[in-house]
C-alpha cells in the first residue's frame, strides 16, 4: 500500500480525495493536514510515501512545505496538486524538490497514476506543468526568479508570522529568540523582498498566494 499525507486547507476536497485514494485499492491516507506547518508536523510523525500537498495554504504556504519536506524527509516524494496555473509556481516547486505537479481539474484517474509514478521513484508532471518546464529549458531568461526563494527558512518563517499579524515579540516568543533576532529577519525579509513595511510584505503575500 501507497501511504500518503493529504495536505490542503478545504476539507470537502480532502474528504473526496480519501474516498477516491480508498477505492483505488493501493493507496491509503495516513494522515492529513489543512495547513502547512500541520502538514510538516504530521509527515515528520507518520512518514509517509507520498505527500499530496497544495500551494494555497494557512500558516506555511505549499512551496515551503515542498522545500521542508524535501530537505528533512528525503524519502517521502512530493507531488504538489493545486488549483494554480501560473508559470512561476511550476518552477518554483520543481526547484522545491516536488516530484510533480498536477492541477485539480484532472481526473481522479490520472492522479492515481501520478501518485504511483512517485512513490516508485519517477516523476510525474502533467501536461501544463510539463509544457512549463520545457519551454522554461528553451528559454532560461522568460521568467525571473521569485526573490522569495531567496529567503532563508528562518526569514519565511518570520514572514509568516509577520502576514499572519504577529508583532515582533510575539514573533521571539514563538521562535525562541531574542526581539532584537526577530527584528532583525524582519529587517531582510523587507530588504530581499524590496518592501519597505508588513502592509506591503502582506499585499506581497496575497499577490503570490503565499496566504489563502
Amino acid at each position: 500500500m501507497i501511504r500518503i499525507l493529504l495536505a490542503d486547507d478545504h476539507t470537502v476536497l480532502r474528504e473526496c480525495l480519501v474516498t477516491a485514494l480508498r477505492a483505488s485499492g493501493d493507496c491509503v491516507v495516513v494522515a492529513e493536514a489543512g495547513d502547512g506547518i500541520n502538514a510538516i508536523e504530521q509527515a515528520h510523525a507518520v512518514r509517509p510515501d507520498v505527500a499530496i500537498v497544495d500551494i494555497s495554504m494557512p500558516r506555511l504556504n505549499g512551496i515551503e512545505v515542498v522545500r521542508r519536506l524535501t530537505t528533512e524527509l528525503p524519502r517521502t516524494r512530493v507531488l504538489v496538486l493545486t488549483m494554480h496555473e501560473e508559470d512561476e509556481y511550476v518552477l518554483q516547486v520543481v526547484r522545491a524538490g516536488a516530484s510533480g505537479y498536477l492541477i485539480k481539474h484532472a481526473a481522479t484517474a490520472e492522479l492515481l497514476v501520478a501518485i504511483r509514478a512517485v512513490a516508485a521513484g519517477g516523476v510525474y508532471f502533467g501536461p501544463y506543468a510539463t509544457r512549463v518546464i520545457a519551454e522554461q529549458l528553451q528559454q532560461p531568461q522568460r521568467l525571473t526568479a521569485d526573490p522569495y526563494g531567496a529567503l532563508s527558512p528562518r526569514e519565511r518563517e518570520v514572514l509568516h508570522l509577520v502576514v499572519d499579524g504577529l508583532t515582533i515579540k510575539e514573533i521571539a516568543q514563538k521562535l525562541d529568540i531574542s526581539t532584537k533576532t526577530a527584528e532583525n529577519h524582519r529587517g531582510r525579509v523587507l530588504t530581499k523582498l524590496g518592501m519597505r513595511n508588513s502592509a506591503e510584505l502582506v499585499r506581497y503575500a496575497m499577490r503570490k498566494h503565499l496566504v489563502d
